[in-house]
């Protein structure tokens, strides 16, 4: 028998095996992150949009060349907290009193054509708004950086990778797809191989499941939770970012050295996985995620124990 009818035999036992002892899955966190990069908000119910959650990396601080600023080379980020209070966002400092109010309310066509600028998110380039120069000082202060705030306006459209999610899909300010889910059996797994837990703050998912079994989300193809139906369409590689403690912006090896021991495949670290959405509804904390089908890409199995 040659390798490949071995590896097609072994991904079709793996996703038998899913299918067989996968229990009721539920949904049990929900998060935003209003401003790409920073810390998120924990949701009971959350609204689903056209571009992902309702609120979700809408906004995202640029620097001089309107190029996106996270995590990677400024881990400061971590120092702010993002709150959502009646009319807006209240955005404050862990150490310090003062805050900044970011409204919710879109800036109209005058304003927006005015203040309008082209800004850069990986390989992407689309249209933003400025928010105001208030909001700029303040978050150049406490940053100690040069930065500006902006918002995705609703007529501008950020098209997922074709290559993986073809339609007619559309994202906000996120890395590249609307959502990012992963199962909590994933990280007891992993920190199951750490001298130090971690939290799932690390990972920066928007929707994190209860039940199942380690890295099950590797293998969702189509799947509902109420009435919205969901999407699989690539596993998440992680970067630096996950190796950032979110309390106090300090830097070491985890999760990475660990989990490229037996999560790496084509030179990338995967875990979790991005999502699309068919339809805009609301998803709740407490929710079954029900499967419809599983992935049986060999693209979306990594490390299938071969005998």
């Amino acid at each position: 028998m040659n390798c490949l009818a071995i590896t097609i035999i072994s991904l079709r036992f793996y996703i038998f095996a899913f299918t067989l002892f996968s229990f009721m899955l539920t949904i049990s966190e929900l998060y935003i992150y209003p401003i790409k990069s920073l810390p998120g908000i924990s949701l009971l119910e959350a609204q689903v949009t056209k571009t992902g959650f309702e609120h979700d990396r809408r906004w995202m601080l640029v620097d001089q060349n309107n190029l996106f600023i996270s995590q990677r080379e400024a881990p400061q980020l971590t120092q702010l907290l993002v709150s959502m209070v009646e009319d807006g966002l209240k955005v404050s400092h862990k150490t310090e009193n003062d805050f900044v109010h970011i409204p919710f309310h879109k800036p109209n066509s005058q304003d927006s054509e005015a203040h309008r600028v082209r800004v850069t998110i990986w390989d992407d380039t689309c249209d933003a708004v400025l928010v105001s120069e208030e909001a700029d000082q303040w978050f150049c202060e406490k940053l100690g950086i040069k930065c500006r705030l902006v918002y995705m306006p609703d007529d501008t459209r950020r098209t997922v990778d074709q290559e993986y999610a073809p339609g007619d899909g559309i994202t906000s300010f996120a890395d590249g797809y609307p959502f990012l889910l992963i199962g909590q059996a994933s990280l007891d797994e992993l920190n199951s191989h750490l001298y130090e837990s971690l939290p799932m703050d690390r990972f920066r998912p928007n929707i994190v499941f209860a039940g199942g079994k380690p890295f099950e989300e590797d293998l969702m193809g189509d799947f509902m939770i109420g009435d919205t139906n969901f999407l699989g369409v690539k596993l998440c590689a992680r970067c630096i970012m996950t190796t950032i403690n979110q309390q106090d912006a300090s830097r070491g090896k985890e999760p990475l050295k660990t989990l490229a021991s037996y999560r790496k495949k084509n030179n990338k670290i995967l875990f979790g996985q991005n999502l699309v959405q068919k339809g805009e509804g609301f998803i709740k904390v407490g929710e079954e995620l029900r499967i419809m089908r599983y992935h049986d890409d060999e693209r979306f199995i990594v490390n299938v124990p071969v005998e």
